[in-house]
């Protein structure tokens, strides 16, 4: 629900890296690499920038930079997830963060917001709670008005505007994960390729991408324990020619995930994932098309 406020919509929600031509039926997109920390956000939080940049997928769009160069657009926010995530509904919201009744449209329930991780977070990635106290239902507005809705609208052009120009869309959302999960803490695979469980994109999609990264040398999996979140379910209707398949990344990779800064690894898992870009440029239209 697009919900009207007298709030203004803010031009630094996202940018967009187009190429000079478009010659790929690629879209990607990063929702959560924005580092734009807004003063009054930090204000209100009990925790420092480095604690709220640990819900970051860190530096996920320079991996991804490679896509404007072989000719296909990357989208990425500049908010950050902590402050509203673009890969939720647009009202999955936790009532006990709220000093007022949430609308009855707001979705209270979902594992998300169990987790303190809706729209509005109640936590970081560790589970650490983010503010000193409650928050309005209108600056949830604001957030979605001003950085939400521009993203999803930006998106939803590119994917459209893509099909249109070549009859159908592979539409890449890219995030990151940690390197160890789940309560036995052991580390994870180096990519995990969600297509919720084969709904979201045709299967050559998927499979282009799991071979292309297998052949480089990594471990892939798919669909655990990232299956794709709501971007990926939301935009992939493969009867309509659009196709979405989220890829995580394995911050070891690339990154020292304490300290959040780039590792010197960095460098050659971007020109890895060229071949991935490459890969899925590709892939004959006839295995995707509508």
């Amino acid at each position: 629900m697009d919900v009207e406020t007298p709030f203004d919509i803010d031009d630094t929600s996202h940018d967009i890296l187009t190429p000079e031509r478009q010659i790929l039926p690629l879209v990607f997109a990063s929702p959560h690499s924005g580092t734009n920390y807004r003063p009054e956000f930090i204000a209100a939080s009990r925790l420092d920038r480095l604690a709220l940049r640990k819900s970051e997928d860190s530096f996920v769009d320079e991996l991804f930079d490679w896509a404007p160069r072989l000719g296909a657009p990357l989208i990425r926010a500049l908010f950050p997830r902590a402050f509203v995530d673009a890969n939720r509904e647009p009202f999955e919201l936790d009532p006990t963060m709220f000093a007022d009744d949430l609308p009855t449209y707001a979705n209270t329930s979902s594992p998300r917001v169990a987790a303190g991780l809706g729209t509005i977070a109640r936590v970081v990635a560790n589970g650490t709670d983010i503010y000193h106290g409650k928050l309005s239902f209108d600056e949830a507005l604001r957030r979605l008005q001003r950085y939400y809705w521009p993203y999803h609208r930006a998106l939803a052009n590119l994917v459209e505007r893509t099909r249109m120009n070549f009859n159908s869309c592979i539409l890449i959302d890219c995030h990151s994960m940690p390197s160890c999960g789940g309560p036995n803490g052991h580390g994870r695979v180096d990519f995990v390729l969600g297509d919720c469980h084969g709904a979201s994109c045709a299967p050559a999609v998927i499979e282009v991408a799991e071979t292309a990264l297998r052949g480089i040398g990594y471990k892939v999996a798919r669909n655990t324990p990232y299956s794709g979140g709501f971007v990926t379910r939301h935009y992939g209707r493969p009867g309509e020619g659009i196709h979405s398949l989220q890829i995580e990344i394995n911050r070891a990779l690339y990154m020292d995930e304490t300290r959040i800064r780039r590792a010197p690894a960095m460098a050659g898992l971007k020109e890895d994932l060229r071949l991935v870009i490459a890969a899925l440029g590709a892939l004959p239209s006839s295995k995707f098309a509508a």
